[in-house]
């Protein structure tokens, strides 16, 4: 297996609150780390156009990135507008393509916001067409197809406020300062909330979920996933075997 993980979501600064203590943990044990996000976050600020607040969040993605030696990518898609079409499985594919990841982490198919569904299911797609000759995609294909997981919805609730159980926890306790390090990294966002809430809440609900999820599972910090096992995608949890004593299956 290819020491390669890639955690593909929907905008900037989502991995950092939904994965980035297990990519760290994975980047600790030599993996090679890639975050890719759908957007350049464009429709995120009240004050800067749409091009310069792309510019500052691709650069806050990147230097976040950067920390635990990961690379950066972005599909170039739009906030709001993420469509599950040609145009998005084909350039996702290609990103997937072109790293060759063995494991792949995406967004909740439920979760509050439809650019964070849509995301799974383009993922999803993309992930099983790795293989697949005839695609319109420039990119060789690869095989096998890489192990797919889906990260936590926010706050861990569907759109119905219904909990969503992960089916593996991932004890990030020794990472917590490092996954807020990286969520630091995007001031834009946490300035914004500063500025207008009065509170660091960017920097506090992230810390405040994942400790939820740790009580669950009796740790400080914890992050959860659930793995795709739909038919053509590899079954074993690969996860559970690489970080071993930091995997807690309820």
């Amino acid at each position: 297996m290819e020491k390669r993980i890639v955690a593909i979501l929907a905008h900037p600064d989502d991995a950092e609150f939904m994965c980035a203590g297990t990519l760290s943990l994975f980047r600790n044990r030599g993996w090679e780390v890639h975050i890719v996000t759908m957007t350049p976050g464009d429709k995120g600020s009240a004050v800067h156009t749409r091009e310069e607040i792309s510019r500052i969040r691709t650069g806050e993605a990147r230097r976040s990135a950067q920390i635990i030696g990961a690379t950066y990518h972005c599909v170039g898609l739009e906030d709001v507008y993420i469509i599950y079409d040609r145009e998005a499985i084909n350039r996702t594919t290609a990103v997937l393509r072109k790293i060759r990841p063995s494991i792949v982490i995406t967004a909740s198919p439920t979760d509050y916001m439809v650019d964070h569904e849509t995301t799974a299911r383009i993922v999803q797609t993309a992930c099983f067409c790795c293989g697949i000759k005839n695609m319109e995609v420039d990119e060789a294909p690869f095989e096998p197809s890489p192990y797919l997981y889906y990260a936590d919805a926010m706050d861990g609730k569907d759109k119905f406020g219904h909990a969503v159980a992960p089916s593996m926890y991932v004890d990030i306790t020794g990472e917590m300062p490092v996954k807020e390090e990286m969520l630091k990294a995007h001031a834009s966002q946490r300035d914004w909330l500063l500025e207008h809430h009065k509170v660091d809440e960017y920097i506090l609900s992230m810390k405040h979920f994942a400790e939820v999820r740790g009580k669950e599972v009796n740790r400080k910090y914890a992050e959860g996933f659930r793995q795709h096992l739909g038919h053509g995608f590899q079954k074993g949890n690969v996860l559970a075997g690489i970080l071993e004593e930091n995997i807690i299956i309820k």
